[in-house]
């Protein structure tokens, strides 16, 4: 019972995540217009961000040692992918934490890289979750 309650647990925050990141990209339109808001705004983005995929990751995790699943290679592949959206996050927050928001060139690239690095974000849940789908189906087997 607990593991199918931690398994719906992180099927559910990986959906609210996925909204999360949906959503995240109106920061860059909301704050079009004000450059020290854009850094607030994205301050506030990261902190969310690390909290729900680190819950993620921690209902994974539990999940995992609760319902003796062991560590598969899917599961590898997600602590990695956490891993790599963290670093992905961090670096960005850092970037727009030191840039020079007046300088409007500045400020157009990084609103741009924003967008992209959400998108890639959302690419990687979903292909992801499409894996996880397929494995669960039968259709392939790792």
């Amino acid at each position: 019972m607990e593991v199918t309650q931690m398994l719906a647990t992180h099927s559910l925050l990986i959906n609210t995540f996925l909204g999360f990141l949906v959503g995240g990209f109106i920061v860059p339109f909301i704050t079009a217009k004000n450059p020290l808001g854009f850094r607030k705004a994205s301050f506030i983005y990261t902190m969310t961000f690390q909290a729900i995929i680190t819950m993620i990751a921690f209902a994974g995790i539990v999940a995992v040692f609760t319902g003796d699943l062991g560590w598969s290679i899917t599961t590898i592949i997600m602590m990695g992918l956490w891993a790599i959206m963290m670093y992905i996050e961090i670096q960005k927050h850092k970037a727009i934490k030191v840039a020079n928001l007046q300088n409007e060139e500045t400020f157009r690239v990084l609103k741009s890289a924003f967008l992209k690095i959400s998108a890639l974000q959302i690419l990687l849940i979903v292909v992801m979750m499409g894996l996880m789908l397929l494995k669960a189906e039968g259709t392939i087997s790792i």
